[in-house]
């Protein structure tokens, strides 16, 4: 079969090799005409085409569907939208680059109320380092926790001398009375947090944990105007108000006050005395 397939083609070149000159020419002419004639009857095609085209309800047809193909369908501008959005939030494409500069720039700053805050507190507790500092009746020490200007620890040195307290110190060579003072954001328009340390007391109005049961050491009976020094002059007198002592028991006076503890109590004491009223001191101690 591929035999005679190869003989059919040599014939058909052979031919188209011995084919007369003036045969082909003349056929070339027929294709010329031809092409004239189609290319004539394409012209007329297309002029009618474009008559049929141009009257107005094809015209106003087409500038409809114009329109409507350049006009944003809604879920291209929901899309675009959703785009926007992501870019100005940092999630957007563009690279790596742009979306980690997007980022970046997508973390706010310090809220200025946040840092106006913690301005106010940081000038008043310096401040009032400051003042402490100069009593020369060496009422209170203070020392900055880890040098930590929000984080005091305050040594009390002095109570009522004719009180049971007085006497507790002098006879257990207790030298001062070790309190925590750690303060809020928000000091000193909010109280700060105090309780005992060392030693471990009964009574005094000192509670489980070393909290301390004042009222102006609430919101409801706190002022910004109180100082530290004010605090710490009110909560000697509390002591010896409440007949407060130095626990002498065996067992129990090793056992070290717990911050957590401490705070628990507070918010238990707190929740108590806002909804039957802050007695303190008890009316029964004048």
């Amino acid at each position: 079969m591929a035999t005679l397939l190869r003989k059919i083609g040599l014939i058909r070149l052979h031919d188209r090799d011995t084919e007369d000159p003036k045969h082909h020419q003349g056929s070339l002419k027929g294709t010329k005409g031809n092409t004239k004639n189609n290319a004539k009857q394409h012209s007329q095609t297309t002029n009618e085409t474009n008559n049929l085209l141009s009257t107005p309800e094809i015209k106003a047809k087409k500038l409809d569907q114009h329109s409507m193909k350049d006009k944003p369908s809604v879920k291209d501008k929901q899309q675009g939208k959703d785009t926007k959005e992501k870019q100005q939030m940092g999630g957007g494409g563009g690279g790596i680059g742009v979306g980690k500069s997007a980022t970046s720039a997508s973390i706010p700053p310090l809220a200025p109320h946040r840092q106006h805050c913690t301005q106010v507190r940081t000038r008043r507790l310096m401040k009032e380092l400051q003042e402490i500092r100069r009593l020369g009746d060496n009422f209170i020490t203070v020392e900055l926790v880890d040098d930590n200007l929000f984080d005091w620890n305050v040594k009390l040195h002095q109570v009522d001398k004719d009180s049971a307290l007085w006497q507790d110190m002098k006879e257990t060579n207790t030298e001062f009375i070790l309190l925590n003072v750690s303060f809020p954001d928000n000091f000193p328009f909010s109280p700060p947090f105090m309780r005992v340390l060392t030693p471990r007391l009964e009574n005094g109005y000192v509670l489980d944990g070393g909290a301390i049961c004042m009222e102006l050491l609430t919101p409801r009976g706190w002022s910004s105007a109180y100082t530290v020094e004010a605090v710490m002059r009110q909560f000697a007198a509390s002591l010896v108000k409440g007949q407060g002592r130095i626990c002498r028991k065996a067992g129990k006076s090793k056992k070290a006050f717990s911050r957590k503890e401490a705070e628990a109590t507070f918010k238990s004491l707190v929740k108590t005395h806002e909804k039957y009223g802050w007695v303190s001191p008890p009316v029964s101690d004048g």
